[in-house]
């Protein structure tokens, strides 16, 4: 929903002209932006407040070396270790086959006796493989409305698996730095001894919402096999209760930001944000200008992935790169 794949390279450009040796990516999501930071010989932290997030960030950025072995990814294809069925009850007649469903559980049931970094490696691989089956790689429906006849959503989820885990394999590669992933509230994390701060915080929209646990708590449980979450049992698509955010709504998204460059005003701030959503871009130069002397804002055109459809008028936006030094 909130990728920054697309403005990747001009973010490098940004990262590159600010320079430093420590960063965070303080909303770490798909990852992306902390790999490149990652590339550009940073030594990074990540955060996010979910879960999934964290996994991908140990299995690539924390990550130097460890890989999936072909044997490895075989055991986790191959028959269940203990016959576990928690999936394909839970989610009985949902979102994919039963082949398919039997499959993640008998996967999880090998992960479970990995080695931590192998385990971050294939938990990531099957949070993809699980992503790129379902229509949109959105959770919010539960059958094939959105179905456009692409391969993604024909091929089983054993085989998205095999490619997943060799993408995966692909990506890892050592900086020489030390790095870690941390699951939290961005306020909880310490602000000491970062030259870069990278945020992409969610968009607090005009209309609707941008509930990432409404849209991923498939693999959001998924990422743990749903251990420590509470699955709301009378929603009709099994979601994960939601996590508040103070970002995600207009009466607090202000104040939200406010206290967030308060926070990180000893390093330098470079902050991703939307015209779709609110404050507008004004209000939040001000808000960077009340801690930083040197406030630049730069205008990326952008089209969101989430809601492919032609008729999904916010998916064309302006991407705004906020940088404060």
């Amino acid at each position: 929903m909130g990728s920054k794949y697309r403005i990747v390279p001009h973010l490098a450009d940004v990262f590159a002209e600010i320079g430093g040796r420590t960063s965070l990516d303080a909303f770490s999501g798909s990852g992306v932006v902390a790999y490149l930071m990652k590339a550009m010989g940073y030594q990074v932290t990540t955060n996010d407040f979910l879960a999934f997030p964290a996994v991908i960030s140990r299995a690539t950025v924390v990550n130097h070396g460890t890989l999936l072995t072909p044997a490895d990814v075989e055991l986790i294809g191959g028959p269940t270790a203990d016959g576990r069925d928690f999936i394909q009850r839970t989610f009985d007649g949902l979102y994919f086959t039963p082949d398919d469903r039997r499959f993640l559980d008998s996967a999880w049931s090998h992960i479970d006796r990995l080695e931590p970094v192998k385990r971050d490696l294939a938990i990531s691989a099957l949070v993809l493989a699980a992503a790129r089956k379902q229509p949109r790689g959105v959770f919010t429906v539960t059958d094939l409305r959105y179905d456009d006849g692409r391969r993604d959503l024909r091929l089983p989820l054993r085989e998205h698996f095999g490619e997943t885990a060799a993408a995966y394999n692909h990506m890892v590669f050592d900086n020489g730095l030390p790095h870690r992933a941390v699951v939290g509230d961005v306020f909880d994390l310490p602000a000491e001894g970062i030259d870069l701060v990278y945020l992409d915080p969610p968009y607090a929209p005009p209309r609707d919402d941008n509930c990432y646990i409404k849209r991923y708590h498939f693999l959001e449980g998924l990422s743990v096999y749903w251990r420590g979450q509470t699955i709301m049992e009378n929603t009709r698509t099994k979601k994960l209760v939601k996590k508040y955010t103070p970002f995600s709504y207009k009466r607090t998204v202000t104040e939200a930001l406010r206290r967030l460059f308060k926070k990180f005003k000893d390093s330098t701030i470079v902050l991703s944000y939307s015209s779709n959503a609110v404050p507008d871009a004004a209000v939040i130069r001000d808000l960077l200008a009340e801690v930083k002397r040197d406030v630049e804002v730069r205008t990326v055109d952008h089209v969101y992935s989430f809601g492919t459809h032609t008729s999904a008028r916010r998916r064309f936006a302006s991407e705004y790169i906020f940088i404060g030094r």
